[in-house]
């Protein structure tokens, strides 16, 4: 149950610290070998470019994890207070939404780059784990999305402004 709540609360942050802190590695071996040995590694950049579309891709989820999302204040210092709440709930509903959509249509992609066998140019590492970042990434933010839907809903009556902008 710990492990459960713990992942919970710290799966995305912790793989993007990884991934940036790989990335980093990565580069700097890179430069070095560049301008001090005079050798350029031929993966380096490549790794790290699909490194960086994973992190990117994880970041969405952390930041639906916490609430931070997009969203518009100015428009929602449109409505009046009482309805506020409703309208963080119906944008969060649109921003699932968006999430399964996003995560039918990589699918599809996906099973493509499967099919076809595609492989990067320097590694030649299967594409299709390039191409899976959108769909896990947006699948663990439809998982980030119900729980703050879930949430939302569920402290509805509590809620003050205050948590409805946060």
């Amino acid at each position: 149950m710990k492990l459960l709540r713990w992942l919970d609360n710290n799966l995305e942050i912790t793989l993007s610290v990884a991934l940036v802190s790989a990335m980093t590695v990565i580069l700097a071996i890179q430069v070095f070998m560049r301008y001090v040995i005079g050798a350029s590694l031929y993966w380096s950049e490549e790794v790290a470019r699909y490194m960086f579309i994973w992190l990117i891709y994880l970041s969405i989820s952390h930041g639906a994890h916490r609430m931070r999302h997009i969203k518009l204040d100015a428009a929602l210092s449109l409505f009046p207070v009482p309805l506020r709440k409703y309208v963080v709930i119906i944008g969060d509903i649109l921003f699932l939404v968006f999430a399964l959509y996003v995560i039918w249509t990589s699918r599809q992609v996906v099973l493509r780059q499967l099919m076809l066998g595609q492989t990067s140019p320097a590694m030649a590492l299967p594409m299709w784990a390039v191409y899976s970042a959108p769909m896990v990434g947006f699948a663990l933010t439809a998982l980030r999305q119900t729980q703050v839907i879930w949430y939302r809903v569920t402290t509805l009556n509590k809620s003050t402004e205050e948590e409805v902008e946060a």
